[in-house]
């Protein structure tokens, strides 16, 4: 089992900045590839970003490509999503997610944090 909590939400105005924080806890924790979804209200959760177990390898959405950055610290066990530039249409609720990622892809496994409200106003 993974447990997750994230943090480091807030309102910010567009072209700000925010440093999210995902702390992970569990025996295996470190072993998962992590991954940051979001959902703003009314639509689906989306992917936006994961990071391989050991850091080597990263992927991310379009929309968030050049603007955000993922990374990890395996012997603190957290993950942190650096978003830059946002933009109002970034505003969402943002969740953790152990998982696999593969081939290039990320496969989200059943583990999610409750999740950080991010917030751009215009």
């Amino acid at each position: 089992q993974v447990q997750l909590v994230e943090s480091g939400g807030g309102l910010v105005q567009a072209g700000g900045s925010l440093r999210l924080s995902c702390a992970a806890s569990g025996r295996t924790a470190s072993n998962y590839a992590m991954g940051w979804f979001r959902q703003a209200p009314g639509k689906e959760r989306e992917f936006v970003a994961a990071i391989r177990w050991n850091g080597d390898s990263t992927y991310y959405a379009d929309s968030v490509k050049g603007r955000f950055t993922i990374s990890r610290d395996n012997a603190k066990n957290t993950v942190y999503l650096q978003t830059n530039s946002l933009k109002p249409e970034d505003t969402a609720v943002y969740y953790c997610n152990a998982g696999l990622y593969t081939g290039g892809h990320y496969y989200p496994y059943n583990y999610w944090g409750q999740g950080t409200q991010v917030t751009v106003s215009s």
